[in-house]
């Protein structure tokens, strides 16, 4: 949440898009535990793939935020994106395999 906090909080744009971060960087690891919890392998499967949509918007909103300009700290920035990207190939290759070996 350090990042979230460092962001500019004279522009509206950035709010909006620092809501919209928290809820789907934060939608990664609760949908990660959630398959951790899940009762078949199909719920595994469908949270993992959960957490990868999550981890792919991530990107992208760190992604708008680093594109608006009206980020100080664009190298943190850019290695958050960096990290969400590793994340979802993480996630991508779980899930495609796990559908392979269903």
């Amino acid at each position: 949440m350090g990042f979230v906090d460092s962001l500019p909080r004279c522009y509206l744009s950035i709010q909006i898009i620092a809501k919209q971060l928290i809820r789907s960087a934060t939608s990664i690891g609760a949908n990660v535990v959630e398959a951790q919890a899940g009762s078949s392998k199909n719920d595994f499967i469908n949270f993992l793939s959960y957490a990868l949509k999550s981890a792919n918007e991530t990107g992208y909103w760190l992604n708008l935020l680093k594109d608006s300009g009206k980020i100080k700290d664009i190298n943190k920035t850019e290695a958050l994106v960096k990290e969400a990207e590793e994340l979802a190939k993480i996630l991508g290759s779980s899930v495609s395999s796990l559908k392979r070996n269903k």
